[in-house]
C-alpha cells in the first residue's frame, strides 16, 4: 500500500499519532497548520537567526542536534535541542515592550512546566557577539546534559534495620 502523494511522515511529527494509526493523539501533536507556519518561519529567518543557525546546525556545538523553528504545543521555538530539552529564542526590540515581555514570560513558564529550558538572546547580541552567545549556550547545554544523563538517586531500602532488635 503506497502513501498518498503529498502526505506527511508521522515520524517527523507532522501528523498526530492517531492519524498515523499509533494510538491516541497527544494534546501537543502538530497540526498541518503548525508545520506550515514553521516552514514559513524557516524560509524567512532574521539575520540573527540565520547567523546562529549556521553555528548550531549539523551538530557543530558539542555534537548537539538543534532544530530550527520547532513547534512545541501552540508555540514555535526559534531553535530546539530535543535530547536536552533546550529551547533558544532570539528576540528583537519588540520583545522589550511590556505586553510582549509578559507574553514571553507566560510562554517560558508554560514550556518550563514541560521541562523545556528556554534561553533568550537579543538580536544584537547574536550579531555582535556570536562567540559569547555560543559559549553561554554551550555552558547551559552542558548543565542540561548533566541533568538529563544523571539519574535521580536511588532511595534507601525500606525496613531500615534488623527486624526490631537493637545492637
Amino acid at each position: 500500500m503506497s502513501k498518498p502523494r503529498g502526505s506527511t511522515s508521522p515520524c517527523k511529527g507532522e501528523v498526530g499519532r492517531a492519524a498515523a494509526g499509533k494510538g491516541p493523539a497527544s494534546k501537543y501533536s502538530r497540526t498541518p497548520q503548525m508545520t506550515k507556519r514553521a516552514r514559513r518561519l524557516r524560509a524567512n529567518m532574521t539575520d540573527a537567526e540565520g547567523k546562529l543557525w549556521k553555528a548550531l546546525r549539523r551538530n557543530q556545538l558539542n555534537n548537539l542536534n538543534f532544530r530550527r523553528q520547532h513547534p512545541v504545543g501552540s508555540f514555535t521555538l526559534d531553535f530546539y535541542c530535543p535530547s536536552i530539552r533546550l529551547g533558544i529564542e532570539i528576540d528583537g526590540g519588540q520583545h522589550a515592550l511590556e505586553n510582549k515581555r509578559m507574553a514571553d514570560n507566560q510562554r517560558t513558564r508554560w514550556l518550563s512546566e514541560r521541562d523545556i529550558c528556554v534561553i533568550r538572546f537579543w538580536n544584537n547580541d547574536v550579531l555582535g557577539n556570536l562567540s559569547g552567545v555560543l559559549e553561554e549556550i554551550a555552558r547551559i547545554a552542558a548543565d542540561r546534559s548533566a541533568q538529563v544523563l544523571t539519574p535521580p538517586p536511588t532511595p534507601p531500602p525500606s525496613g531500615g534495620g534488623r527486624g526490631g532488635t537493637s545492637p
